[in-house]
Order: structure tokens, then C-alpha cells, then sequence
């Protein structure tokens, strides 16, 4: 089959070549790729520790080519999206059936390959905070792809939404868009305490935003994208003074489990309309090195989207 390989040599460590096709099993979907979106994580965490000729990629969206063999998940020609710990850039891909959303039928392969990482991060950090109604929900790092889907979550379960970016006067107007009440530079600039926060930041906003949390308040740690170490002031864990039963959760969306029927809702959401997938770049992937670099230079604010084009020459793996 036709995939993105790792390859040292080439730019961004990536081209076009061929792999062998997956073998399913009988648990699992043979799924025929239309779209994948890029996350910076596998993209400056993975991709530089992987093999050459591995085939990465978390996100996918397509249709099923061969139905699980158990009979589990959907049946041949459904459009899906799907996630897993690889496989997602390349023709054909095995995915175990819970975690297959189905789409609604001409679904834009491109839009619903955004959800599994980022729509479903975002849905289960926001369920790990509690009833959403009339509370206070902090996202850190709300211009990337998890964030603008939390903020747009958050709203929709009636939350006051505050959004935190480097950069409120550049992305202000687009976060308000999406539903944030407020756009501010740091969790230190919130004006009251806060019920939940989903964090995808790390190191030293982190740490700020937990100091924000109002009583019995829930951090959620989802992303790292500083790399930086927290380290939490003398008393930050102390009880009184309004900080009681106040919590943090780590997370790690493959462990969580049910997640066929939150891709499932997400994608109906994204078809209808009724979510943005924040698509800020959208391409051949025989470009994917231009988005790889440009997700890793920061310059990308929102989700990159690679397009299966079996125009573009593909070479042939030694």
C-alpha cells in the first residue's frame, strides 16, 4: 500500500513510499483512508523517535474496506473516523472497532479526520471536570486543535468559558467566535476562580491555573506543549482558604474506554456544522512535510489536515 514512511533523509523525516498492507484482526476494521490531520505531539514527540519506514499517524477518517471478522463495529462502506496509536498515514489501516466512529453519510473526509485526538481529548477532559452548566471552564493553549475544540465544547455545555493564549489581540476575535466569554494572556489574569480547567500547556501554566481553581475545582493535564517541569509553590496544596477537595487528573485518551460513541456524536456535530474543526491548513500529502514544519514552528493555530492524493508519484521502499 501507499503510506507515509519515516525517513531520516528526508524533509521533516517523511515521504511517500510503500509499506505492507495491515493485517487485521479479528477485532479490527480494515479501513480505506481518505484524510489524516497532523498533531503536534506525534509530530515532535513520535516522529523523531520512530524507525525509519514506520507508518505513524493517530487520526484517520475514510471508509471501512473489510468489516471486523467477530462482527463487531460497522459494516463495508461506511464512512468512519478512527483513531490508534499508528497507522493513520497510509492507505489502509487496521483499527480495533471501538475505536471507529461512524460519520454521517458525505461527511468531509478532511473535517472528521480532525475529531479523534483533538475533539475526543477535549470531550472526555471536559467530561472529567463534571456538569458543565453554569460553571467556570478555564483551556489553556485555546489556539491549538484541542483547545478550540474544548472552548467550543465548553460553551455548548453551558459554561462561562475563559480561553488563555500568548496572544489575545492576534486570536481574540476567533476564540470569541468559537464561544469563549474571555481571552486572556495567563491563568494569572482570571478575574475569579475557576471550576475546571483543561490544560494543554503544562510546566509553569499549569501551576498557575491550579492556583486559579475555585473549591473542590478539577485541573485536567491533557497536553505539555512547553516541555517545562512543574514546580508548585510552598502551600499551593494546602486546604483552607478556599481550596478545599481541589484536584488534578492526568489523562491518556487510549486509555480511556467507550470512545466509538463519542467519535461517533463528535462527527455528527462536525457534519451538522455545529463544531468548527478549526482547519488552518489543508493539503496533498505530498506536502506533508510543509505541514509537519509548519505545525512544529508554531506557525499553524487550529488543525492540518493531509488529503490522500494518488496523483502524487510514491517510491518504492527498498
Amino acid at each position: 500500500m501507499r503510506a507515509l514512511l519515516v525517513d531520516r533523509s528526508a524533509p521533516a523525516g517523511l515521504r511517500l513510499g510503500r509499506s505492507p498492507d495491515p493485517e487485521p484482526a479479528p477485532h479490527q476494521a480494515l479501513i480505506r483512508v481518505a484524510a489524516t490531520s497532523f498533531n503536534y505531539g506525534e509530530i515532535r514527540h513520535v516522529l523523531e523517535n520512530a524507525p525509519d519506514g514506520a507508518v505513524l499517524g493517530w487520526d484517520a477518517a475514510g471508509v471501512v474496506e473489510r468489516a471486523a471478522a467477530d462482527g463487531s463495529g460497522p459494516a463495508v462502506g461506511t464512512p468512519v473516523t478512527t483513531l490508534g496509536h499508528d497507522g493513520a498515514w497510509a492507505e489502509f489501516r487496521a483499527v480495533d472497532t471501538d475505536l471507529i466512529g461512524i460519520a454521517p453519510a458525505g461527511a468531509d473526509p478532511g473535517a472528521i479526520s480532525t475529531i479523534p485526538v483533538a475533539g475526543a481529548s477535549a470531550l472526555r477532559a471536559l467530561h472529567r471536570i463534571g456538569p458543565l452548566l453554569g460553571k467556570r471552564i478555564l483551556v489553556t493553549g485555546a489556539t491549538g486543535g484541542v483547545g478550540r475544540y474544548a472552548v467550543q465544547l465548553a460553551r455548548l455545555g453551558g459554561a462561562h468559558v475563559v480561553a488563555v493564549t500568548g496572544n489575545p489581540e492576534a486570536h481574540g476575535d476567533s476564540l470569541r467566535a468559537l464561544g469563549a466569554h474571555e481571552v486572556i494572556v495567563g491563568p494569572g489574569a482570571v478575574d475569579a476562580p475557576v471550576d475546571g480547567v483543561v490544560d494543554l500547556v503544562g510546566g509553569r501554566q499549569l501551576v498557575d491555573a491550579y492556583q486559579a481553581l475555585a473549591e473542590r475545582g478539577t485541573l485536567v493535564a491533557v497536553g505539555h506543549a512547553t516541555d517545562e517541569s512543574e514546580h508548585f509553590p510552598g502551600g499551593a496544596f494546602f486546604g483552607d482558604q478556599g481550596r478545599h477537595d481541589r484536584s488534578i487528573a492526568t489523562f491518556f485518551l487510549l486509555a480511556c474506554t467507550g470512545l466509538a460513541p463519542d467519535l461517533t456524536w463528535l462527527s455528527a456535530l462536525v457534519s451538522a456544522g455545529e463544531l468548527d474543526p478549526q482547519i488552518s491548513w489543508r493539503g496533498s500529502w505530498g506536502k506533508a512535510a510543509e505541514a509537519a514544519e509548519a505545525l512544529l514552528g508554531r506557525r499553524l493555530h487550529g488543525k492540518a489536515v493531509l488529503e490522500l492524493d494518488w496523483s502524487v508519484a510514491v517510491a518504492t521502499t527498498e
